[in-house]
């Protein structure tokens, strides 16, 4: 996606792309012709099927297992890139687990994996990804609001998530001189497997009504609205952006307490219309999920 391949050869690879958030940049990017490469962990079936839907869109791609949690799941995914496509124009670490608990209830083993699963593979993927992109390239990390707002059982994910910001900082110094680009993308509440895990699952969280009820735009964000964000900073169009984190939230991190969904009449009158007068979207997951949403 970069100024320098303008014949219809980029080849983007993606962790976490065979379902959500990664499936929906996967689509968007095969409509314009991409190669993309799908990874997965466990769900084979699901990564085959997505691949499917991506030739169909126009584009063309493989689908790799590889565990990124390990530092040999990270080797072997982009091994695999390496001997079908010598060059890549892309990475996007979008893959991501956590524990939600506490601080006081964050074990040894909760630190070691939450960080291994969701700030190693940007790093050492972004090492493997630039040494591919002798042309220049982009590089993306997909982070969230808990980088930047504290809220209930998210502090192990939160830190970790601005750790990959701050990574993004530092990796868009070093990679500009080589034309490539790095940034992320943050996102607010999307409706996905995560989403329905953490507000459905978790024991005791508040109702999820409650806090969409704060958003400014009312509603909860899609995977395609974040997938349109990560197009775009994939795209010659973004060419001169590096370095930056785009919020894809409804406006939830520019809002603080009081907040407009708490006040009453007349001054709640003056901004917020009557529940009669606005369908509020129906809140529901993508897909099904039995476990932690990790792609």
């Amino acid at each position: 996606m970069t100024e320098q391949n303008t014949e219809n050869n980029e080849v983007v690879v993606i962790t976490g792309g065979s379902r959500g958030i990664g499936r929906e940049l996967a689509l968007r990017l095969a409509a314009h012709g991409d190669r993309l490469v799908l990874n997965y962990k466990k769900n084979g079936e699901m990564a085959e099927r997505t691949l499917a839907e991506v030739r169909a869109a126009g584009g063309d791609g493989i689908t790799v297992q590889a565990d990124i949690e390990t530092v040999e799941g990270i080797e072997k995914l982009f091994d695999t890139v390496a001997a079908s496509y010598p060059t890549i124009t892309g990475f996007v670490s979008n893959a991501a687990a956590s524990a939600f608990k506490p601080v006081d209830g964050i074990k040894a083993l909760h630190f070691e994996r939450g960080f291994n699963m969701n700030v190693r593979p940007l790093v050492l993927g972004a090492e493997r990804a630039a040494a591919m992109m002798p042309h220049g390239g982009r590089i993306l990390a997909v982070t969230s609001y808990g980088s930047q707002r504290a809220f209930p059982t998210y502090a192990l994910l939160g830190a970790a998530k601005a750790a990959e910001e701050a990574f993004v900082r530092y990796m868009a110094v070093e990679y500009g001189p080589r034309a490539i680009t790095v940034n992320a993308v943050n996102g607010g509440l999307i409706d996905t497997d995560s989403l329905d895990f953490f507000y459905n699952r978790v024991p005791g969280m508040a109702p999820v009504q409650s806090v969409i009820d704060k958003i400014p735009l009312r509603r909860p964000g899609k995977a395609a609205d974040m997938a349109a964000a990560m197009e775009f900073l994939l795209s010659a169009n973004a060419g001169y952006i590096t370095g930056q984190v785009l919020n894809v939230d409804g406006g939830i991190t520019v809002v603080a307490p009081p907040y407009w969904a708490d006040t009453s009449s007349p001054l709640r009158d003056a901004v917020l219309p009557a529940d009669s007068a606005v369908t509020m979207p129906t809140y529901g997951a993508d897909e099904d999920s039995g476990e932690v949403p990790r792609s």
